[in-house]
């Protein structure tokens, strides 16, 4: 253990690239020559081995020059704290595994459950933001069958249970009880729940994270359950337009199952303007889940935390501590504002967590009743020990200072005749594209992809790259509070020197043509 760590310290002092520079097929090579079927090597071998294979061909996010993904450097407190939940290896789904940890990670819960406002919620940590806006939108899904099996309109049991009040049902053409003729009877046959969950609907901006389409996906819902809800020039969803399309999918027949806002889109960097869409979710009964896996570290964040209102309005919210509290993966949370929310997850087996102990007054808090998991791991600690050590204040101003960063390096572009920038930012992400004067927009395009590969391959630096309205960009993506405007000029240099070595190879080859 000393020795890794001893490595690993060494390896932090000197690394001086952001990726190994390898190519895939050596890479691939080294790995394929492992024999796994044979004797072991020994403890000590085996360590120095993988520090061979795996830490000397790493990415590391640590680095100035690495600002592609969402991707951040780890407190040295969450490390030592993922060392010591590893050793000892507790698994939070039943309190008898558990015992404290599970009583910290409901502490955490509840602190981040203040944050957002929400007075009676709950939480469960989860292993990303993927897993949470699956269990979110499940929620959603069951309450809302639920409602409509109880006779009431689409969205009733969950605006209710969110907290939305008696808010009148949205009208529409489509009858309270969920349904008309369903596909496979007559007018009279009362509709089943796969008749309702056909019709099941989902809105979200053309923004929000993949995850929402798969999780309809895997919620068995039909292919065309996401609606798209048209955004304002920055990106944001407009309110007006969800209003407008909640009304569109009740005269359809349709059943909105849920709205999801995003705090913090993965490209843009943009955050839904959240009181306005609460409004229009809790005037329609809809549940509201607020997608903050990217932006919900802003609750802490002193000069940003207002770009968050109206976030405690939701019925769900996801946060990744693992992008902006700077924890290692992974450390993630979905939040409901009601504890009973989580009534569609609980399921009771003798071996681990009886009914019949569940009702008595000796209930012990088996965090298996919220969890899509069964086995999970104590991620809670990496946080509690981060906080305890640096303190919540310091890390929200260390997101402030990212997001100061992403200012600073989109005016820096902004005044260089060589590069676009595209829009604004709330967060800490710069989307921009080498375009020199004498290229055209073809060319420009062109050449967003190959200078990240070239600069990756070279392990100089890793910028990520995307594409917004059919036209590619580069993106800068910052999370490294140690990482001052100096490295991202020396990264921006590499860009420009990439850009001009293409095209001057291109003239090259033209000349020679």
């Amino acid at each position: 253990m000393h020795s890794v760590v001893d490595s690993l310290g060494e390896r932090f002092r000197t690394t001086e690239r952001a990726a190994s520079a390898k190519d895939r097929t050596g890479l691939q090579a080294a790995v394929d020559a492992v024999d796994l079927d044979t004797a072991g090597v020994g403890n000590a071998e085996a360590l120095r081995e993988v520090d061979a294979l795996y830490a000397d061909n790493a990415v590391w996010f640590h680095h100035p020059s690495y600002v592609a993904h969402l991707n951040c450097p780890v407190a040295v407190p969450a490390v030592a704290a993922e060392a010591m939940l590893a050793a000892i290896n507790t698994s939070v789904d039943t309190y008898d595994q558990s015992e404290v940890a599970t009583l910290m990670e409901r502490r955490l819960i509840d602190w981040t459950c203040d944050h957002l406002g929400f007075a009676d919620g709950d939480g469960i940590f989860t292993s990303g933001g993927t897993q949470s806006n699956l269990q979110a939108l499940f929620l959603a899904r069951e309450n809302v069958l639920a409602g409509l099996a109880e006779g009431r309109t689409a969205g009733t049991a969950a605006a209710r249970a969110g907290g939305a009040g008696d808010a009148p049902a949205a009208t529409g053409d489509a009858p309270a009880d969920g349904g008309s003729a369903t596909r496979r009877g007559g007018p009279s046959d009362r509709p089943t729940r796969r008749d309702r969950l056909f019709r099941l609907r989902i809105l979200a901006t053309d923004q929000a994270h993949f995850s929402v389409a798969r999780a309809a996906f895997l919620l068995g819902l039909d292919a065309e359950a996401v609606v798209t809800v048209p955004t304002d020039a920055a990106g944001r969803m407009d309110a007006e337009a969800l209003r407008a399309s909640l009304l569109a999918i009740e005269a359809n027949g349709a059943i909105p199952m849920a709205v999801v806002a995003t705090a913090g889109t993965t490209d843009l960097g943009v955050i839904d303007p959240l009181e306005p869409i609460a409004e229009v979710c809790e005037a329609a009964n809809v549940w509201l889940h607020v997608d903050a896996a990217y932006g919900g570290g802003l609750l802490w964040a002193p000069r940003r935390v207002h770009l968050l209102d109206g976030i405690g309005r939701a019925a769900s919210v996801t946060i990744d501590f693992h992008k902006t509290f700077f924890q290692p993966v992974s450390s993630s949370a979905l939040l409901v504002r009601d504890a009973n929310l989580f009534t569609p997850t609980i399921h009771h087996h003798d071996y681990l967590n009886p009914e019949a102990e569940a009702q008595s007054a000796e209930a012990e808090p088996n965090q298996v009743d919220k969890s899509l998991q069964t086995t999970r791991r104590f991620d809670a600690l990496k946080l509690w020990a981060t906080l305890r050590a640096r303190g919540s204040h310091e890390i929200g101003a260390m997101i402030d200072t990212v997001c100061d960063l992403a200012d600073r390096v989109r005016e820096l572009l902004e005044d260089q005749s060589d590069f676009e920038v595209l829009g604004g930012s709330d967060l800490s992400t710069v989307l921009f594209r080498f375009a020199p004067p004498n290229a055209d927009r073809q060319t420009c395009d062109d050449l967003v992809p190959i200078i990240r590969r070239v600069l990756f391959r070279s392990g100089r630096a890793a910028v990520a790259r995307t594409v917004i309205a059919g036209t590619p960009w580069l993106k800068l993506t910052l999370l490294n509070p140690d990482t001052g405007l100096d490295d991202i000029t020396a990264v921006l240099d590499l860009v420009r020197a990439t850009g001009h070595g293409i095209l001057a190879g291109r003239t090259l080859e033209g000349g020679a043509a």
